[in-house]
């Protein structure tokens, strides 16, 4: 039987890497001390369980269209390639990695966890037909303001260990 691509199939990677920042973010927020940290880390978590909730909304919706392929099982492949070695390949390792984490190595994976959303959602962009872009363009906009206000956290908590 041939294996065809589908724009479902996208969404299910994308709701697994919902879900792991989800329990990322969320047992980073449990461990702050600091409301100020804890703050930014309820706020991602909140995020993120937005975005899990309209990924699921597309995924339920979505039609069976497929990119062309050069050679079956292109976009297969790719996609395989590009999420093999996310930060978060599960639930269980994002809170692990919560659990060993101080602030500053926490900055540093949510960081590298965003820059991974965004290069997937990018490439998702192109692989998806047009009436189903809109949802994901937006998605796409959030994780880049998720990774500013990161990198301006991490800038404000380097600045005050001076």
């Amino acid at each position: 039987m041939a294996e065809f691509f589908r724009s479902g199939e996208l969404y299910r990677i994308a709701m697994q890497m919902e879900r792991t920042g989800l329990a990322f973010y969320t047992a980073v927020a449990e461990q702050s001390r600091d409301t100020s940290t804890r703050a930014v880390y309820e706020y991602l978590a909140a995020s993120e369980k937005r975005h899990l909730k309209k990924f699921k909304k597309l995924w339920n919706t979505t039609g069976k269209s497929a990119p062309p392929e050069s050679y079956r099982g292109e976009y297969r492949k790719y996609i395989k390639a590009l999420v093999k070695d996310r930060v978060f390949p599960s639930t269980a390792v994002a809170k692990s990695r919560a659990a060993k984490s101080g602030l500053s190595a926490a900055l540093k994976t949510g960081i590298q966890a965003e820059k991974d959303s965004i290069l997937f959602y990018t490439e998702l962009m192109n692989l998806l037909p047009d009436p189903e872009k809109a949802a994901v363009r937006k998605i796409l906009s959030e994780e880049k303001r998720h990774l500013q206000r990161l990198l301006a956290y991490q800038t404000e908590y380097a600045r005050c260990l001076r």
